[in-house]
């Protein structure tokens, strides 16, 4: 049996053992880290970690060839979205085979299918005397904003030599997929005063204030669908809005002391997201602030943080690295996706990114999970050309 058939055969037991690790993001990652650290030991293959500040995650790092200019960067996060309330008809951290060529688990689809087929084809790179590299960027914490690739860019910039490419295997259907929109994730908490209702000159109403920001949010998103930077590439066009999660107040007669609500938006690359997070601020230290002190004194304010943000990745048409992208995807032509990855991050260091991998995406975060088997054939099919294309 060739090399590539021997990679293609081992794809699907290793997706087994992958998804076997619970890798939910509230959970560490090391056990699955700890795995592919010495699976790729066992082919002569070093790594190394970017550890969490709390040491119970970290990313890895591997370069399989010499540490050269011009290489292929393939990222990936091992961590997943919650089970939890969610109806599952197998056990949703074991492999199950269904009808169709589906695998179903827990992150077979986003994204550890990707990291699979990598893996599985480290005997392939290893047996091509690569003239340029292939370097493995596993990373935590992606779906909770993205932050185990913030600490490990610091460490690719000073030891990975400047790549033509990096391929985020977030699942496309193997489709290239040359641009997403930004995000700013933030979380604004109220700080009142309490007294009972009956007496409002007594207290300073938390809830009204938040009330008062989401109405402001809201002006936000009209001035942004009307007025604001447009692409048609993407749907919806504009920079989009949203208020979610939000708690306050204790009971109908008592002035809310106390509110919070979580709140993102979702930017059109050419939009200054910064310039909106800096609007927002300055409302809050300018005008809203000083009122909520006067009314109830220093304890009195309202805070913003930006506890998430994801860079937009913005298309470079007709660039070396989306030609090559397309030729390793065997593919014509490039698409935009609506959700968010890390390829923006590898971008604002100047590594030019696609995202493109196997599966869909309709089939991530929910219950029944699945990848198909011919996806991640297809993707082992862009590993093969990968191979010879750095060894020629």
């Amino acid at each position: 049996m060739s090399d590539v058939a021997q990679a293609n055969a081992a794809i699907v037991p290793m997706l087994a053992k992958l998804v076997g690790f619970d890798t939910t993001s509230r959970n560490s990652n090391l056990a699955l880290i700890d795995y592919i650290q010495t699976y790729l030991h066992s082919h002569g293959i070093k790594s190394t970690l970017v550890r969490n500040a709390g040491g119970d995650k970290a990313n890895l790092l591997a370069t399989i060839g010499p540490n050269v200019a011009g290489g292929v960067v393939l990222s990936g996060h091992t961590d997943v979205v919650p089970i939890d309330g969610q109806d599952w008809a197998t056990d949703a951290f074991t492999l199950h085979e269904g009808g169709a060529g589906k695998l179903h688990a827990r992150g077979t689809a986003d994204m550890k299918g990707f990291i699979a087929v990598c893996l599985a084809y480290v005997p392939v790179f290893k047996a091509a005397n690569l003239k340029r590299p292939i370097h493995l960027a596993f990373t935590y914490d992606e779906e909770v904003g993205c932050l185990g690739i913030q600490a490990m860019l610091p460490h690719l910039r000073e030891h990975c030599a400047t790549p033509r490419l990096v391929v985020v295997g977030e699942p496309t259907s193997m489709q290239v997929a040359a641009a997403h929109k930004g995000q700013y994730v933030s979380r604004t908490r109220i700080y009142g005063l309490e007294a009972h209702s009956s007496r409002p000159e007594d207290g300073v109403n938390a809830v009204a204030a938040a009330a008062e920001l989401i109405s402001m949010i809201t002006g936000y998103a009209m001035h942004e669908r009307r007025s604001g930077v447009h692409d048609d590439m993407f749907d919806p066009p504009y920079t989009s809005f949203n208020v979610g999660p939000i708690k306050g107040g204790s009971a109908f007669n008592i002035i809310p002391g106390e509110c919070e609500f979580d709140w993102e938006f979702r930017f059109v690359p050419g939009t200054d997201g910064q310039a909106i997070i800096d609007g927002y601020q300055r409302y809050l230290d300018e005008k809203l602030n000083p009122r909520l002190r006067a009314a109830g004194g220093d304890g009195c304010y309202a805070e913003n943080e930006v506890w998430a943000y994801l860079p937009p990745l913005t298309a470079t048409p007709g660039s070396d690295a989306e030609t090559l992208a397309k030729m390793l995807a065997n593919r014509n032509d490039t698409m935009v996706v609506a959700f968010g990855t890390e390829a923006g991050h590898f971008q604002s260091i100047d590594f030019p990114t696609v995202v493109c991998g196997p599966g869909d995406i309709a089939q991530a975060h929910k219950p029944d999970e699945f990848i198909e088997v011919s996806e991640l054939q297809g993707c082992g099919a862009l590993m093969k050309r990968l191979a010879d294309v750095l060894s020629s």
